[in-house]
């Protein structure tokens, strides 16, 4: 699956951004440097759409639903800087992420906010003054880059493109309950040094699993990840689903570290694969209840010119 369009230009004055989710992280810690604290996207074809629409008549922003007050904020931040004349309008926000899980459902909402307002007043954003804006309202995922990315999240820094995995899916469960991730991110980090040399170790390892399509190396990695992230947030199914992982013989377990979802990695590319799909999502509703599959998203390398693969429009 390649990367679907990102915005559309409809009639009068409207504008629809997309942004993806992901399924927690591939990898998230502390590193042993200033500003350390990182992530690694695991993009999923799950979406968050926003349409703006321009009206002279109104003074200010107004959004549906009205509790998505981050992309209103937004939404005025980049009307106040870049409209010429009035700068009203309605954001209608639409989303298949469930919010509170870890899955980027709050950051999708806000690139895909910006991805409308900049279309409908007919500017272009490079990435970097783009991350400039969501610094300003919480700790963001890596989703306005187009593939696997390694994010300073509490920066709101781009540090590395890794690329593309090849396909792949999560069958994920969810633990219950809901994360505020302003307030997750308030926590302070236990980790040790040695944590953070291992966090270093681990980011080396997933780099070059992810460049050359070594999806057994991402599980591994994922599922360290996992466990480390124990004694930050806990999750209760975790060695109950690493135990099913090794039953159903899937990659590793991937994990919203700040979120309550966790999940079982598959090789879509496996001539098994339908088989151990079917396998794994009945073992997990068993375990957990729930269980939903959730495909990765692979991308096509971005042309030079193509803003909009950048997270701009």
């Amino acid at each position: 699956m390649t990367t679907p369009k990102t915005s559309m230009r409809l009639p009068r004055n409207t504008f629809v951004g997309r942004a993806y989710g992901t399924f927690g992280e591939l990898l998230q810690g502390v590193l042993p440097e200033r500003d350390g604290d990182f992530l690694v996207t695991m993009p999923i074809a799950r979406w968050s759409t926003a349409t703006f629409q321009r009206d002279p008549t109104l003074r200010d922003v107004a959004v549906w639903p009205p509790h998505k007050t981050k992309a209103l904020t937004l939404a005025r931040l980049i009307t106040a800087d870049h409209a010429r004349g009035t700068t009203g309008g309605n954001l209608v926000l639409r989303s298949e992420i469930p919010e509170g899980k870890g899955l980027a459902s709050s950051s999708a909402d806000l690139v895909a906010t910006a991805r409308a307002v900049c279309g409908v007043l007919g500017i272009e954003l490079p990435p970097t003054q783009l991350e400039d804006y969501l610094r300003c309202i919480e700790p963001t995922d890596g989703v306005l880059y187009p593939g696997v990315v390694a994010f300073h999240h509490r920066a709101v820094r781009i540090r590395s493109t890794l690329g593309s995995l090849p396909p792949v899916s999560v069958v994920g469960v969810d633990e219950g309950g809901e994360v505020d991730t302003l307030q997750f991110n308030r926590l302070p980090k236990p980790f040790s040094h040695r944590d953070q040399q291992e966090y270093a170790e681990l980011l080396l390892r997933l780099t070059v699993a992810v460049r050359t399509g070594d999806l057994m190396e991402v599980g591994r990695v994922a599922t360290r990840s996992a466990e480390m992230n124990q004694q930050l947030r806990p999750k209760r199914l975790l060695a109950a689903l690493r135990a099913t992982c090794r039953d159903v013989d899937g990659l590793g377990v991937v994990c919203a570290h700040s979120g309550t979802a966790l999940g079982i990695l598959l090789d879509g590319t496996e001539a098994e694969y339908s088989s151990k799909l079917k396998k794994t999502l009945a073992a997990c509703r068993r375990l957990a209840g729930n269980a939903a599959v959730h495909q990765g998203l692979t991308f096509n390398p971005p042309a030079t010119n193509d803003t909009s693969a950048n997270g701009i429009r």
